[in-house]
């Protein structure tokens, strides 16, 4: 008897281990399906929560929210609160904490690297949020006072509802405004506010952005634009003549009782905080600047290097473009004649944007991934200039992101305010289109759409991964264009085409040196302006506006040169590690295949990435 009790379990025992294997592997199953779903839930709720609270971002993000579940909303304008820091503050904690218990390694590649982001991208933020009033809402370079009125007449209409919300959205502007202004003072109050310098330069946009003149004229950019958007949506049967006329007579009455005094009164509330005693000072000057500052840079550039590290590399840079100069100065073969100048510039070929585009798509077919495209020719961009009454206040171009499900809606803006022509243009081109933002953008959403990666990887901003970018192929552009003269049998005008490179490039790596001096060196505008000398800038009022820039735009000129730095240190690591097998087409594949992100992580990938067997 125990004998035979002895043989049924050993025929029981692996029917039972295979039962135990199978109960295992459907608890390990439901767990990673758990996380997963946990997290894509999760996500997906961030990503909406983000798009209700801010209607403006939601269109810019989202042709139509109803795909991305998001069917009824209430459009509203991101109004500052008072208070709201310390709830904000819990809502980061609580979401680190919630995202951080998911196993990561129970994720799918690329949610598992979307949270990873996420984490990292909360924590930044919450060590921002400890430093509220080191912030800039109205900037005089970048604030919402010159911002809200380009965003408001680019704001498409693609339907009676975009019509409707922008109507509403306008109706808010003195809402918001208040808002900014209670922020104002609230900076004042913790001994933040804005210099004065600053300040008057915001009081002077308040007066001049919108007028009341250019509203009685009808002239007014946020009237005529507003109008060829309504009569768009009339000739595509959208809505009715009556409708469209409906829409103009409302928009007419917000902007003269709504917008406008709500500049008036948000002059008024700044007037009365001006403080001629406050300076022109970087970050530094400030009780806790430095820190701030710090993660600043972090948050800005994407770099994770302390402050002594990157103060290295851009000196390090700074040495090699000055020899390199200095090497094409001594050849002889370089005349820099003010007459000769004019000859090497006026023999660039091509004058219209339409032609350099062509050319610069033509030139990086071999060395940059192919987007998908519909068309037998890759989509081209819009090319419109920047109205006279925002040129004082807007860059000198800049590329409008598309909605991520409307990718044929691409607008470059170039400011006339000071004409670019010839290589000036040639070379912007390649920064805000081809293979620039334009190319970046439209690249990375057909990727995460193909890879179905949740829309949240797209509200999580990388400046350094962008605008490092677009730098980067504004300075192979140089080549392109040297390539392009030579070609034309101008030798001369492609050598000087190189000087222009490398006098770019050192000036904006003085510029980011300098950003470190004033913002965490605490170096005054009298150093400044000397060192400026040294580099020929001996100018006081060009000296002057240079550091009133970087005082008024922390991080800003590292965002673009560090991030150009960067991408340069992975691509000798891509050399390093692939050897032989190394192309500028692997390495462009992997960049964008990767998505924004910071660069340490980016670092680590490549060395997790397989590159594409054949290499070159």
């Amino acid at each position: 008897m125990k004998k035979h009790i002895f043989s049924e379990k050993r025929r029981l025992a692996p029917v039972l281990l295979s039962l135990l294997g199978f109960l295992i592997l459907t608890c390990l199953f439901f767990a990673y399906r758990r996380d997963q779903s946990l997290f894509e839930d999760a996500a997906g709720d961030l990503f909406r929560q983000e798009m209700l609270s801010n209607t403006l971002n939601m269109h810019y993000t989202l042709a139509h929210p109803e795909n991305y579940g998001i069917r009824s909303y209430t459009p509203v304008l991101p109004c500052y609160r008072s208070g709201a820091r310390l709830a904000g503050q819990a809502q980061l904690e609580n979401s680190i904490s919630f995202f951080r218990s998911l196993d990561g390694s129970r994720l799918p590649k690329e949610e598992a690297y979307a949270r990873d982001l996420l984490v990292s991208s909360l924590e930044l933020s919450l060590k921002k949020s400890a430093y509220p009033y080191y912030e800039e809402p109205l900037s005089p370079a970048s604030g919402m006072q010159s911002q809200l009125p380009i965003l408001l007449a680019e704001y498409a209409f693609r339907s009676r509802q975009d019509v409707e919300d922008y109507l509403k959205l306008l109706e808010q502007t003195d809402e918001y405004f208040d808002s900014l202004a209670a922020f104002e003072q609230e900076k004042a109050r913790a001994g933040l506010l804005m210099a004065a310098p600053s300040l008057e330069k915001v009081l002077e946009q308040c007066e001049t952005v919108v007028t009341r003149e250019a509203l009685e004229k009808g002239d007014h950019f946020l009237q005529t634009t507003f109008r060829e958007r309504t009569a768009d949506l009339c000739q595509k049967g959208l809505i009715t003549k009556k409708e469209a006329a409906a829409y103009i007579y409302e928009n007419e009455r917000l902007l003269s009782t709504v917008l406008l005094p709500a500049y008036e009164a948000l002059y008024d509330r700044l007037f009365v905080l001006e403080d001629p005693s406050i300076p022109l000072s970087g970050l530094a000057a400030k009780r806790g600047g430095q820190d701030y500052y710090q993660c600043l840079l972090a948050s800005e550039t994407g770099s994770c290097r302390p402050v002594e590290e990157i103060r290295s590399l851009l000196a390090s840079r700074f040495t090699l473009e000055y020899q390199t100069l200095d090497a094409l100065l001594a050849s002889g073969e370089l005349d820099l004649s003010q007459q000769a100048q004019q000859e090497y510039l006026g023999a660039f070929p091509y004058t219209e944007a339409s032609q350099m585009l062509a050319d610069l798509q033509r030139r990086m077919e071999k060395d940059f991934p192919a987007l998908i495209s519909r068309e037998e020719s890759l989509p081209v961009p819009t090319v419109k200039t920047v109205s006279p009454s925002l040129q004082e206040y807007c860059a000198p171009a800049f590329y409008l992101t598309p909605p991520l499900d409307d990718g044929d809606s691409n607008v470059i803006y170039l400011n006339e305010k000071n004409p670019l022509s010839g290589l000036e243009l040639y070379t912007t081109l390649a920064h805000e289109g081809y293979p620039g933002h334009m190319y970046q953008s439209l690249y990375s959403n057909q990727h995460l759409q193909r890879e179905a990666v949740g829309p949240l990887r797209q509200l999580l901003w990388y400046g350094g991964y962008l605008e490092g970018w677009a730098l980067y192929v504004e300075f192979l552009s140089y080549d392109y264009a040297c390539d392009l003269m030579e070609e034309q049998g101008q030798e001369q005008a492609a050598r000087y085409i190189q000087f222009q490179k490398h006098s770019r490039s050192l000036q904006l790596c003085l510029y980011s040196l300098l950003d470190l001096m004033i913002h965490n060196d605490g170096a005054s505008q009298e150093k400044v302006c000397r060192a400026l000398e040294n580099f020929g800038i001996t100018d006081p009022d060009a000296a002057g506006a240079v550091y009133a820039y970087i005082v008024e735009e922390p991080a800003n000129y590292l965002k673009y040169y560090l991030g150009y730095l960067e991408i340069l240190e992975l691509q000798k690591k891509a050399r390093s590690l692939w050897g032989e097998g190394y192309s500028d087409l692997d390495f462009h594949t992997f960049y964008l295949d990767m998505g924004p992100a910071d660069f340490d992580t980016l670092g680590k990938a490549l060395e997790q990435y397989s590159q594409p067997a054949g290499g070159d």
